[in-house]
């Protein structure tokens, strides 16, 4: 498996491709969401959504060999991508990696001049939730 560091830079190139067309990058967004796995229907339950989002963004995750697996979804397809792009980079890592990855890629694309100050706070208590899910099950393999 590649490295956080590998994949964030993989994200990069393929936003570069993009240039500046805010237009093909916010489409080039909500088509990740697209990639995401069906979320079970179930799990659509108040105590899995995100607060802080402005959108609904249901979050769950369950550690499998030791690896800390993300499952999300949302309401908007926008949301939907930046959900994707973040479960692209972490899901799958142990709950130190993924509680010491620095996600440097969100600036270097220049994701706060696309999605606007509501979104990046959104996008904020996402990457948050996952940190705590990480530190949730890290405390679970310490007992």
């Amino acid at each position: 498996m590649s490295s956080i560091q590998d994949v964030q830079e993989e994200i990069i190139g393929e936003f570069e491709i993009l240039g500046d067309d805010k237009e093909s990058t916010i489409y080039y967004i909500m088509e990740l969401g697209n990639n995401l796995p069906e979320f079970p229907e179930e799990e659509r339950v108040d105590a899995n959504i995100i607060k802080g989002c402005q959108s609904k963004v249901w979050l769950t995750a369950r550690l499998e060999d030791e690896k800390v697996v993300f499952f999300a979804d949302s309401n908007t397809d926008i949301t939907k991508g930046l959900i994707s792009l973040l479960i692209r980079v972490l899901s799958g890592r142990n709950s130190q990696e993924i509680l010491n990855a620095e996600l440097e890629f969100i600036d270097k694309i220049g994701m706060g001049n696309i999605i606007g100050s509501q979104r990046s706070n959104g996008l904020a208590a996402m990457i948050k939730q996952m940190k705590l899910y990480a530190l949730a099950f890290q405390a679970k393999q310490n007992v």
